[in-house]
């Protein structure tokens, strides 16, 4: 708080200066970077100007009055606001401009095609950017995500964590940096990380419908793609440079970052740094062992750009260390400590068409390299992987021909080299997919549509055959199988929408859920697999309504799924006593999930917002009992204050109890949260600041994430101040 009062003392809303004028900056909600070229009117006047290149604008020797300002961009929404100028004083603003469409550079799948109804919507209620996301932004990017509607995280200590949506997690919820999926085994197990650094990116999509089979055969889940255009994709007039810092008492956590973009026409370059540390976490019963985490994380990108198109490459390392606590059934005392590193190189060419119907080609390759070991706490090593990866896709975009209002067609390959070492039981593998896919939208008066398909062949090969294992034949396993997905909304106002998607889903099962047969110490498990195991598949349908109004967003979601092959690795009860582990064997069941969702945000007035959400989820087995690791009935209630370049927010997140879980799962208490947090933008020269303090769980209470496989030993963080600091220029 003593920050905030001497920045607040620094620098005035309305700091002293020439008698009666207006200036300040034109900035993108989204990337935060200066809108070149807004009009800027005085209404009721003949004051009138444009941004510089920098954004900054400045209206001179102004009479004393009230004035509506009107500001205007060809990409930009219309932003109306009211000031007073008084005499002998200056105001000095800094001015948000929220884009019309969706960011329609060709490295964001999303974006891929022209932006349509689903596409507005998607953004209302599905992304996080901006000022928003500055503000959320936290240790991990499931941590960042938890409080968004039909999200929930899986965690096992605060380091290994990973999204979760509407109960469904694994590799059924695919997460991609500007549309390349990431690599790593964060998917196959609880303790193991996601590779991702959230502090440094411009915007978090989750996607849904039918867009998801661009990436992904699995439809009833989702994509979470980050969006940091890590390979330039224009050049810009100047040098952009983001200095960041990060620091939140919970974990005696800190992190500094630098990005900056580098002009050098026809060339682009993108220059990437950050470096993030925790101690162990506090939480109201006592200090979480073995919880800490330390982070590097670079990468560089280059473009040569043309009216052709451009061709890019960049590099990534991501390096990670963390501890996974110690101290339930089955873990070792002192926990296990986890150190891994990707590195990966990106290329990237969109070739644009002179033609009116085929708009552009895109060609993408990725070559992953991933290590990971896990160490006890005699510093013996218990396991290693590293895998091999080469990935890559070709993607034939086009424009409007007759019904249809644009499209891709496309064509992805993925060759996976996966050794073991350390006491891991799974037999080194190597794995291989293609697919093809398209996705269309068109329209029919007042009826929209998007369809998706995705074709799909899967060769999983284990290096040495065992007919005799125990679990079963290992042996080379082969998948054929197909997606499908389509949506349609009905316009039945300007402002008000009905929605329907449906779809069928496929998912092959992964090397561990085919092939272990052994014990997973830092995962606290020992975990058989089923080599004979079918690929997933189901069907599901959503339901849902969207309204507009000028004030008022509003959208209620139901969903229904059900899965003929549902694999999960369950506990079974029994202890291998070799190991004194728990025993989880895979197997594919029927399953169903079924729920509701809510989101309202209502502006009560030029200072107020309101904003209000809910999940449910409710997973069955068909054979009768409640599905293990499904997310309780939860939710967030925020009242907003906005004046100017301040916002302060007031947030209560609320979970009921969890207790319908499997046989031998824990049930979870319900609780009830309070957050706050304060956020302060201005300028200095060319310079825009924003300094972001927020204090969660305000009241240090004691609760539990029903996702935590560690939930038995302690519970979640208590009160933390967390305050980030982000300077633009």
């Amino acid at each position: 708080m003593t920050l905030i009062f001497f920045l607040l003392l620094s620098f005035p809303i309305f700091p002293s200066g020439i008698k009666s004028d207006i200036g300040g900056f034109i900035i993108d909600s989204e990337t935060s970077k200066p809108v070149a070229n807004a009009v800027i009117q005085l209404l009721n006047t003949d004051f009138y100007t444009t941004s510089k290149e920098n954004g900054s604008f400045q209206f001179l020797s102004i009479e004393e009055n009230n004035y509506l300002i009107k500001v205007t961009h060809l990409s930009y929404q219309e932003k109306l606001l009211q000031i007073e100028l008084g005499q002998d004083k200056t105001q000095n603003l800094v001015i948000y401009l929220v884009p019309r469409a969706i960011n329609l550079s060709p490295v964001v799948v999303t974006g891929e095609v022209k932006p349509t109804i689903f596409d507005e919507i998607n953004e209302l209620s599905n992304v996080l950017k901006g000022k928003e996301l500055q503000r959320d932004l936290s240790l991990t990017l499931a941590s960042t995500l938890k409080n968004e509607t039909g999200l929930a995280m899986r965690s096992m200590g605060p380091a290994p964590a990973r999204p979760v949506i509407r109960g469904l997690g694994q590799n059924r919820v695919l997460i991609s940096e500007d549309g390349i999926t990431t690599t790593d085994l964060s998917a196959t197990s609880p303790d193991h990380a996601v590779t991702l650094e959230p502090f440094t990116v411009d915007r978090i999509e989750v996607v849904r419908g039918p867009k998801v089979l661009l990436q992904t055969p699995t439809t009833i889940g989702g994509v979470v793609n980050v969006v940091r255009n890590e390979i330039p994709v224009e050049v810009h007039n100047q040098i952009h440079l983001n200095l960041g810092g990060y620091a939140e008492s919970a974990n005696d956590g800190y992190l500094g970052s630098i990005v900056s973009e580098i002009p050098v026409d026809p060339f682009a370059f993108r220059l990437e740094l950050s470096k993030r540390k925790t101690d162990d976490l506090m939480t109201p019963t006592g200090e979480l062992e073995n919880s800490y985490s330390e982070n590097l994380n670079y990468s560089v990108g280059t473009s040569l750009i043309k009216n052709w198109g451009f061709i890019g490459a960049s590099f990534r390392n991501f390096e990670l260390e963390y501890g996974v606590p110690g101290g339930f059934v089955g873990a070792h005392p002192n926990g296990v400590d986890i150190e891994l590193y990707r590195r990966q190189l990106n290329v990237k060419s969109p070739i644009y068409f002179n033609d009116d119907f085929f708009k552009d080609l895109e060609s993408n390759y990725s070559f992953v390299l991933y290590r990971h070991k896990e160490f006890e706490s005699s510093g013996r090593i218990g396991a290693e992987f590293k895998i091999t990866t080469h990935l890559g896709n070709v993607n034939l975009n086009h424009n409007s021909l007759g019904f249809l209002s644009g499209g891709t067609l496309g064509v992805s390959f993925e060759f996976r080299e996966y050794e073991v070492g350390g006491f891991v039981f799974n037999p080194p593998s190597n794995s291989f997919n293609i697919s093809g896919y398209l996705f269309e939208t068109f329209n029919l008066n007042r009826f929209h549509f998007e369809f998706g398909g995705r074709l799909n062949y899967d060769n999983i090969k284990p290096l040495e055959e065992k007919p005799d294992a125990k679990i079963g034949y290992i042996r080379e396993r082969q998948f054929n199988t197909f997606s499908l997905s389509v949506s349609s909304l009905y316009e039945l106002t300007d402002i008000v929408f009905l929605g329907i998607n449906l779809s069928k889903s496929s998912r092959v099962p992964t090397i561990e859920e085919l092939f272990s047969e052994g014990p997973h110490l830092a995962a606290y498990s020992y975990e058989i697999g089923n080599p004979d195991l079918n690929a997933e598949s189901g069907f599901g349908s959503e339901f849902f309504i969207y309204h507009k109004f000028e004030k008022l967003f509003f959208n209620i979601n139901v969903f229904y799924n059900n899965l003929n092959n549902y694999i999960i690795p369950r506990n079974t009860g029994e202890i291998n006593y070799a190991t004194f582990l728990p025993i989880y064997a895979t197997t594919g069941v029927g399953a169903e999930f079924y729920g509701i969702e809510n989101q309202i945000d209502w502006k009560i007035s030029e200072l107020f917002t309101l904003n209000n959400s809910f999940s449910y989820t409710r997973g069955i087995f068909k054979s009768g009992g409640s599905l293990p690791q499904i997310p309780p009935f939860k939710g967030l209630v925020e009242l907003i204050f906005n004046y100017e370049n301040i916002t302060i927010g007031f947030g209560t997140e609320w979970a009921a109890k969890q207790d319908k879980v499997d046989q031998f799962e824990e049930p979870t208490a319900g609780y009830v949260i309070f957050n706050n947090y304060f956020q302060y933008i201005f300028q200095t020269g060319e310079a825009v600041h924003t300094v972001s303090l927020s204090i969660d769980n305000l009241l240090n209470k004691e609760y539990r994430n029903h996702l935590s496989r560690i939930k038995s030993i302690l519970p979640e963080a208590g009160i933390n101040f967390r305050i980030s600091y982000r300077l633009f220029i």
